[in-house]
């Protein structure tokens, strides 16, 4: 895959081509940025909850949802990022350590 930076303001004469993308790889490195970004908010709102006692004991199973929900944003930031550095789609799934999120991902792309 062969992409290109994009300008802050995309010039009106850049187009996609079929197949190629000229804003691909910047697109998917922002969407990596936010998704971080999300995971940040959650690690802190976790933490402010974890330090009530009660609340923690009393929703431990809750609470760790929150832990897999921060898993599977950093999966996914890293993967927008490595499609962005030109790896190609199937290798860079199969960097992905939470088994569920890579079988969802390998399933979207046989069609299924």
């Amino acid at each position: 895959m062969s992409c290109v930076p994009a300008p802050a303001h995309p010039a009106s004469n850049v187009v996609a081509l079929p197949g190629f993308d000229p804003f691909s790889a910047t697109l998917h490195n922002v969407m990596a940025r936010e998704i971080r970004e999300i995971r940040e908010k959650l690690e802190a709102l976790a933490e402010v909850l974890v330090c009530d006692e009660h609340f923690a004991s009393s929703y431990l199973e809750q609470l760790q949802t929150f832990d897999y929900v921060i898993q599977h944003a950093d999966e996914c930031a890293n993967l927008l990022d490595r499609i962005a550095s030109g790896e190609d789609s199937l290798t860079a799934i199969g960097h992905v350590r939470l088994g569920a999120v890579q079988d969802r991902l390998r399933t979207a792309l046989s069609g299924g």
